[in-house]
């Protein structure tokens, strides 16, 4: 197939091609260990992908995204001294700030999350308790270990007339 039946000029195709590889090689050597190793290499390819028609958005999807899987601290220096090589200081910035809120913002929805399941996991159990309800440790670590609000939630209405564990654990109990 060539260049002009997909509709692109050449140079699009070249600009393509760089975003192609570079989205290769984050893909490849993401979760390897070798990422952080890699990535001063690559300075060359992120600045003819940042110069390219759109680069600057393509660019942040490939560092949002190599950000996001790669949990190790080497490579989020590498990656920050990547960007500060290939764009301005104030757009690096802005870039890694960016992501940096959207984890943050991720890491207290978690944190919400687990702290409603926990509450009602506990709240089940309390109820439980106070109804002279017995617990075994099988149906306490099941009860502490769902993590599905729906099912806590609607465990938490039956505890609150339950006379025995199945009137709350059984998926037939009303």
């Amino acid at each position: 197939m060539h260049v002009r039946q997909v509709g692109m000029t050449r140079a699009g195709f070249c600009a393509w091609n760089k975003l192609t590889t570079l989205s290769w090689l984050v893909l490849r050597y993401g979760r390897t260990g070798e990422l952080a190793r890699k990535l001063p290499d690559w300075v060359a390819l992120f600045a003819q992908v940042y110069e390219a028609t759109g680069g600057a958005e393509h660019l942040v999807v490939v560092i949002r995204y190599l950000l996001w899987v790669e949990k190790d601290a080497a490579v989020h220096t590498a990656a920050r001294r990547v960007l500060h090589s290939v764009l301005d200081e104030q757009r690096a910035e802005e870039l890694m700030g960016t992501w940096a809120e959207e984890m943050l913002e991720r890491g207290v929805q978690k944190g919400l999350a687990k702290g409603l399941q926990q509450g009602l996991s506990g709240g089940i159990l309390r109820i439980l308790g106070a109804r002279g309800v017995h617990v075994d440790e099988e149906a306490r670590q099941r009860i502490l270990d769902c993590t599905d609000v729906a099912t806590l939630d609607r465990w938490f209405d039956r505890a609150l007339n339950a006379i025995t564990l199945s009137d709350v654990l059984d998926d037939r109990a009303q």
